[in-house]
């Protein structure tokens, strides 16, 4: 039986941000963070995709953006020493974006920042399959491809789901940290592929 043919990853381009906010809503319509974050489910339904908007856009070189070709796998890498769009401006959009909510996701981002390791590492932010192509490898392809781009740098992520931790440890990474956000909110668990 012939292995499979390798699956195509690229970089996502400004062009590509509609396919990529519609990818990972979907891909985390059933998601704790999400769930806490935006009790109300139209009010979820409405925001979330705004989120994920406001982090494509804020997610540019040095760091990554990498999809597979239909953007049916995506993840959002940020490169060591560079944090996220911060300050008043951003405030604002993601205020627009969540509304009140805004102060939970302020709780769930303090409490990430939190828990990063003390030494630069690149940092895989965000990693989502559309449901409907799940069991395809394209998660995997997409993760390794950023993985191979960096080299033997640590990678850091946390995850709010236990059935990803398996997947991330076949890919290097190993538990860190297990942590809960404070107030009520969902409980995390730290991962960090360490440097090579």
């Amino acid at each position: 039986m012939a292995s499979p043919l390798p699956i195509e990853v690229r970089d996502a381009t400004p062009a590509d941000a509609p396919r990529v906010v519609a990818t990972l809503s979907r891909a985390f319509e059933k998601d704790p963070v999400f769930d806490w974050v935006f009790p109300d489910a139209a009010a979820r339904m409405r925001s979330v995709p705004k989120v994920f908007d406001l982090f494509f856009a804020g997610n540019t070189p040095p760091g990554m953006r990498l999809v597979t070709p239909d953007c049916a796998a995506v993840t959002l890498w940020q490169a060591p020493n560079t944090p996220g769009e911060i300050g008043l401006r951003a405030a604002w959009r993601m205020w627009r974006a969540t509304g009140s909510a805004i102060f939970r996701l302020k709780r769930v981002g303090e409490a990430v920042e939190a828990h990063f390791p003390p030494q630069p590492f690149w940092y895989l932010q965000i990693a989502g399959v559309d449901p409907a192509h799940h069991g395809m490898g394209l998660g995997r392809s997409v993760v390794q491809a950023g993985l191979d781009r960096i080299g033997n740098a640590p990678v850091y992520l946390e995850t709010s789901k236990p059935k990803n931790l398996g997947f991330y440890e076949s890919l290097g990474f190993r538990l860190v940290d297990e942590w809960d956000v404070p107030g009520g909110g969902p409980h995390f668990w730290s991962m960090l592929r360490p440097q090579a």
